[in-house]
């Protein structure tokens, strides 16, 4: 299926679904960080008709990551009139979390509470407006490595680009008219002080991942693995526990 053909069926399938909820017209609601999952993500939802809300959620960001989010708030608002864009600073809820948690200080548990303070307050909104909130994660992140620092971490009602690679998003990302900064940019969750990106974290591009993926014969299979293997239980229904019947 080709990137033309990509696009058509995620819109419809955001629709579908849409449409068969009780509570209608739902409105969809998507955290926007300034790189192109969320970029793509909230031009599809854009494009079913439905209501859009897009939120940039700086949290202590890097001003160039946070620059695109609202480049691409501005560019959804003037292509789209359906189209609602709001900006949420969280930093001093997160200093007062911080501080709060001052005795468990760790700094990967901080950069993951970052997002899930983004993730609460995209339900907050979406509970408010009857929505209900898209997630941006793509297959390498969903189902290859479980690379779980994005907005909407901790749960999401749909994700439309799951079964896309991150080539994919970036195939659609320039036919649906992303901005070209936001196509070029490293891609990074904005989750931590240093800026950081999301290869050199994972220690693989998105390419290398991909091939991975697809070739257990590649060079870059064992690394994968490694990044994969303690993911793993994100990437598995939560274990519930059945209680026997007598």
């Amino acid at each position: 299926m080709n990137s033309d053909k990509k696009i058509e069926y995620i819109t419809n399938w955001i629709k579908q679904y849409a449409n068969s909820l009780i509570f209608q017209p739902p409105s969809l609601v998507i955290g926007v960080s300034g790189g192109i999952d969320s970029a793509v993500t909230s031009t599809l939802c854009a494009k079913t008709g439905f209501k859009t809300i897009a939120i940039s959620m700086p949290i202590k960001q890097n001003s160039s990551q946070h620059d695109l989010s609202i480049k691409h708030l501005d560019w959804l608002k003037n292509n789209f009139d359906n189209v609602q864009t709001l900006t949420i600073d969280l930093d001093k809820v997160f200093d007062s979390f911080s501080s709060l948690m001052k005795g468990f200080n760790n700094t990967l548990a901080f950069a993951n509470s970052r997002s899930r303070l983004r993730m609460i307050t995209l339900y907050q909104v979406a509970q408010a407006k009857k929505g209900i909130v898209v997630g941006t994660g793509n297959k390498v992140e969903d189902f290859g490595v479980g690379f779980y620092t994005k907005y909407g971490d901790g749960g999401v009602d749909i994700s439309p680009i799951a079964d896309c690679t991150k080539s994919d998003v970036w195939n659609m990302g320039k036919l649906l008219g992303v901005i070209n900064e936001i196509i070029e940019a490293a891609p990074t969750d904005g989750l931590w002080d240093d800026s950081r990106n999301d290869e050199s974290q994972l220690g693989l591009t998105y390419q290398q991942i991909e091939e991975a993926m697809e070739n257990p014969s590649s060079k870059f299979y064992n690394r994968y693995l490694k990044i994969r293997e303690p993911n793993i239980h994100k990437m598995k229904p939560i274990p519930v526990c059945i209680l026997p019947k007598k």
